[in-house]
């Protein structure tokens, strides 16, 4: 299964032990599933890091090498202008149709509202796990 994580569930998988969103992380690098970015999305990922969480640069590279180990990078060829109501969300759909992701996993109201896009379904990491 091809999926894309929103930057928050990046987050919530990375950071916060026994999470539902680290639980499908788990699940899904077990069952070999591919978890899609872009640059774009870790860039977010990053000044979150350092802004919310004041991680340092140090902490930081430690914690971009363990994602990047399981995440697979791509660059979207296509740029997508389809979340009106916040356009840097645009970053996670660009990156799921360059992916060909079956799913966007997010907690964020204006990607779960679009539901479906090209037919990739937005969902929660709850809904997921539900489904796999």
């Amino acid at each position: 299964m091809n999926v894309v994580f929103d930057t928050n569930v990046i987050i919530s998988s990375t950071l916060w032990n026994n999470s539902v969103a680290q639980k499908l992380l788990f699940k899904l690098i077990q069952s070999d599933s591919k978890i899609f970015t872009s640059n774009k999305i870790l860039i977010e990922y990053q000044k979150i890091l350092k802004r919310d969480f004041e991680y340092s640069d140090e902490e930081i590279i430690n914690i971009m090498e363990k994602v990047l180990s399981f995440v697979t990078l791509v660059e979207p060829a296509e740029k997508i202008d389809v979340v009106k109501d916040d356009p840097e969300d645009n970053k996670i759909i660009e990156c799921a149709v360059e992916s060909n992701a079956k799913h966007i996993i997010t907690y964020d109201k204006h990607l779960l509202n679009l539901k479906e896009f090209r037919g990739i379904k937005a969902i929660t990491p709850e809904e997921i796990l539900g489904i796999i």
